[in-house]
C-alpha cells in the first residue's frame, strides 16, 4: 500500500513547489547568530501567500485578511442539558439556530425543486446558534447548567458541517477516527443516533482533552456505558483492526490548520523543525482516509474533513484515496453530491464555488468561519 501512496504524494508535492533541489545546487546553509529567525506564524503566511494566491486568484486577498482577523464562533447546544432553556437564553442574545433556520427554509421553499417531505439528509437534533452576518458579537463562556453538565460548546460553526453531512440515522455504529480535541465527537453524540461511538486519536495528550470535554458535557451513564469508547490507536491501521464494521465514519485528519498556524506559535506545524512532517501530511491523510473507508461497511458513509484551504490536502487526497482503493483492494467508492449544502447554509457561511469534489467554507469578513473542507463518500463494495 505504501509504494503507490508514495508515488502519488510525490507527484502532488511537485505541484506545490516542494520539488527537490537539483544536487548540483545544494549547499548546507550556515545560520549566522545574527540572522533573523522568523516565527512559525510568519512562515505560514509566507507559504500561504505563495500557494493560495495561485489557487484562489482574486479571492485570496479577501480570504487572507479574514484569516488574520478575529474568528467567529457558534454555540452548540448541549442536548444533555436543559436544551430548551439554553436555546431561549441564546435567542435573547439575538443569536439564531442556523441549522433549524436552514432546514425550515428548505422545507418551505416551493420553487427549489425538492419535495417538502424530504429532509436534506442532515444528521438530526443538532442546534447551533450563531450571530448574523456582519455581527461580531461574542458568546459568553459556557456555564455549568442545572443538570450538572455544561450548557453549550463554543466552536467554529463550520466544524459542525462535516457532522451534519454524515447524515446519521438512529442505531448507527459510528467511528470518529481523529477525534480530539472533541467538538465533532460531542456533536456526534448530540444527534442521539449512535448505538456505539468509537472516538480515537493517536495522541494520548489529545485524548485526555477529549475525555475532559466528554466529562464536562456528557452524563456519566453514557460516558461509562457501552455507547462511547475512547482509544489512542494508530488510525492508519483501523482498516486492519476493525474492517467492514461501521455505518458512518468521520475522518477529520491532521492538517496545516491554517487559521491556527497564523495566530499561534505553540504546536505550529510551520516550525522549521516540522518541515518534513508538514510535507508528508498528504500521505498521512491518504492513509487515514483509506483506513476509514476500509473500516466502513459496504453501503456505509464516510466524511473526510480538514480545516485547511489546500487542495493538496483536500480534493487531491479524496481523489487519490478513491483511486488507491480501486486499484489495491478492488473497492469502489462514490463521492456524494453536497452542492445542496451550499444552498442550504449560504446565509451563514461563504462557500468556495469551484471545488472539484466536496465543499469548502472560506473565511469572509462578514461570515468569518472556517476554513473547513468536507467531502462525503459512500463505499459501494
Amino acid at each position: 500500500m505504501a509504494a503507490p501512496i508514495l508515488r502519488g504524494v510525490r507527484e502532488l508535492l511537485k505541484h506545490a513547489n516542494f520539488a527537490p533541489v537539483p544536487r548540483r545546487h545544494r549547499h548546507k546553509k550556515k545560520w549566522a547568530a545574527t540572522e533573523p529567525k522568523f516565527p512559525a506564524s510568519q512562515l505560514a503566511l509566507k507559504n500561504f501567500d505563495m500557494t493560495y494566491s495561485v489557487q484562489f486568484g482574486d479571492l485570496w486577498p479577501s480570504i487572507r485578511v479574514s484569516l488574520l482577523s478575529e474568528q467567529k464562533y457558534g454555540a452548540l447546544v448541549n442536548n444533555f442539558a436543559a436544551w430548551d432553556h439554553v436555546s431561549a437564553k441564546l435567542e435573547q442574545l439575538s443569536a439564531r439556530d442556523f441549522v433549524s433556520d436552514a432546514i425550515s427554509c428548505w422545507e418551505l421553499e416551493p420553487e427549489s425543486g425538492h419535495s417538502a417531505t424530504l429532509s436534506p439528509d442532515c444528521s438530526p437534533n443538532l442546534r447551533c446558534f450563531t450571530f448574523a452576518r456582519g455581527d461580531v458579537s461574542c458568546f459568553p463562556s459556557a456555564r455549568l447548567g442545572s443538570l450538572g453538565v455544561m450548557d453549550y460548546y463554543l466552536m467554529d460553526a463550520a466544524s459542525l458541517l462535516p457532522v451534519l453531512a454524515l447524515g446519521l440515522q438512529p442505531g448507527d455504529i459510528v467511528l470518529d477516527l481523529c477525534a480530539a480535541p472533541g467538538g465533532k465527537t460531542l456533536a456526534l453524540l448530540q444527534t442521539g443516533c449512535c448505538r456505539n461511538l468509537a472516538a480515537n486519536d493517536l495522541s494520548t495528550a489529545r485524548t485526555s482533552r477529549l475525555q475532559k470535554v466528554l466529562h464536562s458535557y456528557v452524563p456519566q451513564d453514557i460516558r461509562e456505558g457501552n455507547r462511547v469508547r475512547v482509544t489512542s490507536w494508530d488510525g492508519r491501521k483501523w482498516g486492519e483492526l476493525e474492517g467492514d464494521t461501521y455505518d458512518r465514519v468521520l475522518v477529520d485528519v491532521p492538517c496545516t490548520t491554517d487559521r491556527h498556524s497564523l495566530h499561534e506559535e505553540e504546536n505550529n506545524i510551520f516550525q522549521r523543525s516540522r518541515k518534513k512532517e508538514r510535507q508528508m501530511l498528504p500521505m498521512l491523510q491518504v492513509q487515514l482516509l483509506a483506513a476509514g473507508l476500509l473500516a466502513t461497511k459496504p453501503g456505509g458513509h464516510v466524511v473526510y474533513s480538514t480545516c485547511s484551504l489546500s487542495h493538496l490536502q483536500n480534493e487531491y487526497v479524496v481523489q487519490g484515496t478513491i483511486e488507491l482503493l480501486a486499484n489495491q483492494y478492488s473497492i469502489k467508492v462514490q463521492v456524494e453530491d453536497l452542492s445542496h449544502f451550499r444552498k442550504l447554509f449560504m446565509d451563514t457561511f461563504c462557500f468556495f464555488p469551484s471545488c472539484q469534489v466536496g465543499e469548502l467554507v472560506i473565511p469572509n469578513l462578514m461570515a468569518n468561519f472556517g476554513p473547513m473542507y468536507f467531502c462525503k463518500m459512500r463505499r459501494l463494495t
